[in-house]
């Protein structure tokens, strides 16, 4: 399949449904896409800061975060770190709790990390390396200011979502959010469909409920379903992805696949819109 970089992509991987290996996900795919040559930005924006963690680095010990570039205007480069997977992180702290309220009153809060990413762009540009082919942005699991800011700065939103009857209930509240969104502050803003993770084949139940989501929902599904393994418990205590601890795994390769996928998908030409004509008059 090909790797061609498509230009640079901005990816929020959301789903206010916690436990759905929405962290594993943008860590697990960061990496892939590192290996396939792109350059790769990810975007703690929980302040939980299991991302930030889970790529080795200790959010105590970090003196400026996430939290300082969103509501305090601080230089993203100032803060942006490399980790051992070859990705750039903008890491997190528990600070970023009180982005939310900071941000609340603040106008055009929505767009507040859509404008530190255009700026991010245009200052790399002129650098050597240039601008980031993707920028992967780990949500909350909430849908609140942080997540709406995600969307509206993103070109496209995957949902990971485990295959299990109830985590599936809250799809629906998360594409009213997108929804909105494409109404009020990102019109171009695309589902790129579910990925199913922690996927047990060996059960009905599990095939059934993707199935399902497809239907219930349109979404695409993007392929492969990530496999339940404990290999994936065990790479955050090292402070790397699964493609680093356990290179051959299955939920390794599944990764490489979906990323691949994910590349291919991005290079697909945007729908183009129509409007209808007024029916004429007899």
């Amino acid at each position: 399949m090909s790797t061609q970089k498509p230009g640079p992509v901005t990816l929020a991987v959301a789903n206010q449904k916690g436990g759905v290996a929405k962290t594993t996900s943008v860590a697990s795919i960061g990496a892939a896409l590192a290996e396939l040559g792109h350059r790769v930005l990810l975007v703690d924006l929980d302040p939980q800061a299991c991302l930030t963690f889970s790529l080795g680095i200790d959010p105590e010990d970090l003196e400026t975060s996430v939290h300082h570039v969103l509501t305090q205007g601080l230089d993203p480069l100032e803060v942006v770190i490399e980790t051992e997977d070859g990705v750039d992180l903008l890491p997190a702290t528990i600070e970023l709790a009180r982005a939310e309220a900071d941000l609340l009153t603040r106008t055009g809060r929505e767009h507040v990390l859509k404008g530190v990413l255009e700026q991010l762009a245009e200052d790399l540009g002129d650098t050597e390396e240039g601008p980031y082919d993707w920028v992967l942005l780990d949500c909350p699991p909430s849908l609140g200011v942080l997540t709406v800011a995600a969307l509206t700065a993103a070109d496209g939103v995957l949902v990971p979502l485990q295959c299990e009857t109830l985590s599936h209930r809250g799809v629906g509240q998360l594409l009213d959010t997108v929804h909105d969104v494409r109404r009020f502050t990102n019109r171009g803003l695309e589902v790129w469909g579910v990925l199913p993770t922690l996927y047990d084949g060996r059960t009905n139940h599990a095939r059934t409920v993707l199935e399902t989501i497809s239907e219930t929902y349109d979404l695409e599904v993007v392929e492969p379903p990530i496999p339940k393994t404990i290999k994936f418990a065990e790479a955050p205590a090292a402070g790397r992805s699964i493609l680093a601890t356990s290179r051959s795994s299955k939920g390794a390769t599944a990764y490489r696949e979906v990323a691949e996928n994910l590349v291919a998908r991005a290079s697909r030409p945007k729908p183009r819109k129509t409007v209808k004509k007024a029916p004429k008059k007899r």
